[in-house]
């Protein structure tokens, strides 16, 4: 059975482009999910500021395999959202995690 791959990933968003990318992150999870890419377990979205006001949006979701985020980028679907998303970040980071506790 394949494992899931857990992720982190941290969007810099562009100043006032907030609104814009926060809607398009809300069909972020919803496009993997219809695509068949994701665990069942709903991502988790979380934002926040730095100390100097830069705005960024924290997403943590699970793959359902390795091979997910390559089959992702061959993905209409899911392209359409990744692009516009790309287009209002100034950065984006995606680390691979996992529990050290459990």
């Amino acid at each position: 059975m394949a494992k899931p791959i857990s992720m982190l990933c941290i969007y810099r968003v562009t100043p006032g482009k907030e609104d814009q990318f926060e809607e398009i992150l809300g069909r972020h999870w919803p496009t993997l999910d219809k695509t068949g890419l994701v665990s069942a377990e709903p991502a988790r979205i979380f934002k926040g500021s730095t100390k100097d006001g830069k705005k960024s949006f924290i997403e943590m979701f699970q793959w359902k395999d390795e091979n997910a985020p390559n089959i992702a980028h061959q993905t209409p679907e899911v392209m359409a959202i990744w692009e516009p998303m790309g287009a209002l970040a100034d950065g984006m980071e995606f680390i691979q995690i996992e529990s050290v506790n459990e």
